[in-house]
This record gives C-alpha cells, sequence and structure tokens, in this order.
C-alpha cells in the first residue's frame, strides 16, 4: 500500500510560447490551451503505471511507466523523499499540439511535478515550494521559459542565476490577445537549436537586448509597441532552412503591421494582433488559428474523491 496521503488528483496545465521575439530562453507566456491529467494510486507493483491518452498524441505515446509524466512523478517524489514510488494509473486529455513550439513537453513536465506534490499533499504553488518546483522542471527541460509560463501562468520573465533557474511572473496588459497559426508539420527543438551559430555579431546582441527590455513593457504596459518590440536577430532568421513557411508568415504579418515571432522553436507563428486587426485574413493555407487568450492562472491542481 502506498504511504502518499492522497490516491487521486487532476491537474491542469496550459500551453506555452516562449522567446517572443527577441526574449531568446527568457521571455515566455501561458496560452488558454490545456492538457489535463487524472492520476490515481492503485495497487500493483511499486513504480509501475498504466497510462491511457486522448487526443494529441494517443497512439503514438508510451502507455506504461516511460510515459514522460510518469518519469516526472517518479523522479519528483525522489526529490521530495518519497522512495516507495507507488502503482499509478493516468488519463491524459491532451490539447495542445506535440513538438509545434506550443509546450507541450513542458506541460507534461510540469503536470508529473503536480501529480507528485498533489499526491504527497503538498501544495506546489506555496511560495516555499515554487521555486524548487520551477528548477527541477527546468533543468529536465534545459531553459525556463516554457516550465515557468506553465507553471505561473501569465507572462514571465526566466533567468538562470549561478546554478539555479529562476523566473517571475507579470501580468500581462489586457490587450494583448495571442493568436497561434499552427501548421500541420512537426519540429524538433534539438535540431533548431542546432541551426543557431555559437556566437552572434555584437550590433544584433544589442539589438536583441534592447528588443527583449522593450517586449517586457509592451507586453505589460504598453501593446501599441508590439510590433517592434517582437522584432528579432537573435534566432529566427538562423531557422528558416527548417521552416520556411513559419519565417514567410511572420515576415507577412509584420508587412501587415502585426506584430508577429516564431513561437518557441516553432513552427507555430503566435501573433499579437491590436484590436483592428485581422491577423486570420493574413495566414495562408496549411496553417490552423488559434485564438487563445492568456492564461492567468498557470498549473491547477485538484484532489480527486
Amino acid at each position: 500500500m502506498s504511504p502518499l496521503p492522497v490516491r487521486a488528483v487532476r491537474v491542469e496545465v496550459p500551453a506555452s510560447t516562449a522567446n517572443l521575439g527577441s526574449g531568446f530562453d527568457a521571455l515566455g507566456m501561458a496560452l488558454s490551451l490545456h492538457d489535463t491529467v487524472f492520476a490515481r494510486v492503485i495497487d500493483g507493483p511499486p513504480g509501475t503505471a498504466a497510462v491511457s491518452v486522448a487526443g494529441q498524441g494517443a497512439g503514438m505515446l508510451p502507455s506504461d511507466e516511460r510515459h514522460l509524466v510518469v518519469r516526472v512523478v517518479h523522479d519528483t517524489l525522489a526529490e521530495l523523499g518519497i522512495t516507495d514510488l507507488p502503482a499509478l494509473d493516468l488519463h491524459c486529455e491532451n490539447n495542445i499540439p506535440h513538438s509545434r513550439g506550443l509546450g507541450s513537453s513542458a506541460a507534461a513536465i510540469i503536470a508529473g511535478i503536480a501529480i507528485a506534490h498533489g499526491l504527497a499533499g503538498i501544495d506546489v504553488r506555496a511560495a516555499e515550494n515554487v521555486e524548487r518546483a520551477l528548477h527541477l522542471a527546468a533543468v529536465r527541460e534545459g531553459h525556463a521559459d516554457n516550465v515557468a509560463a506553465s507553471m505561473l501562468g501569465d507572462f514571465v520573465v526566466a533567468w538562470r542565476e549561478s546554478d539555479r533557474f529562476r523566473a517571475a511572473s507579470i501580468p500581462a496588459h489586457p490587450d494583448v490577445s495571442p493568436v497561434a497559426f499552427v501548421p500541420q508539420g512537426e519540429s524538433a527543438t534539438n535540431v533548431t537549436r542546432g541551426l543557431l551559430p555559437e556566437r552572434v555579431p555584437h550590433a544584433d546582441a544589442a539589438f536583441a537586448a534592447g528588443r527583449a527590455a522593450l517586449a517586457v513593457h509592451a507586453i505589460t504596459r504598453d501593446p501599441s509597441l508590439l510590433l517592434a518590440a517582437t522584432d528579432d536577430r537573435l534566432h529566427q532568421d538562423y531557422r528558416e532552412s527548417a521552416w520556411p513557411e513559419t519565417v514567410a508568415l511572420v515576415r507577412a504579418l509584420r508587412a501587415e503591421g502585426i506584430a508577429a515571432a516564431v513561437s518557441g522553436a516553432g513552427p507555430t507563428v503566435l501573433a499579437l494582433p491590436s484590436k483592428n486587426a485581422n491577423a486570420h485574413e493574413v495566414a495562408p493555407g496549411g496553417f490552423k488559428a488559434l485564438d487563445l487568450p492568456v492564461d492567468r492562472a498557470g498549473v491547477r491542481t485538484h484532489v480527486e474523491g
């Protein structure tokens, strides 16, 4: 019998967009598109799991303890000092497209961390717990922007301080209205990162620093500056060979005066249109437009039963 005080939890995790132009690995935002995972402790061999998946990834993801969410649950329980791993039954209802630049892996990692905390009877969002949980997530993901957005909600600024990942959540302006243009094709972050040069010109680095700083102001205080704020010389053009249609759509939207950037590692395009702009009219066929308001809450954990 598992020593865990809670037998079943449900977690809801928002999608995320990252970079937002020049804020490479530093800026992120939670979006109102959610994965939901139901987890319960069952009788069975310790550390085993039965996983069912509906929606994105159905029929393609592992159905046992090899599933990413389960592996993160086990690792997090160990970090919490719980070595007697339970047998688990998980049901995942996935709405976040996989490998599209909308933080699906980050959402899975946050789901696993939240489930482990929930089963252990620990509030993952309590001030004394959230920094450690965020660091665990960022270590596994490799950077903190997506995981911070999914955990904390809203607009986030992420950074690494010595050997610790940290992040701060800041309310986005009410007029920030994200639209995601999602193509059919998938992208692998490790592949597109491989296209980036080890060094960039000093002028481009200075440009990126200024635009990333401006993005914080534009997203939180003055959305009229979003077009300039989301401009980039740091990573998007270098990745054009991986997804030329994505970069072409970013340029087409920007030519119409609509703030746009590659979402994370792509190939999704994020647009932040003003109230008077219709970004949907610019997108060509092959992209599915999703109006995704900013998610203000981040990960939610509910004790079941």
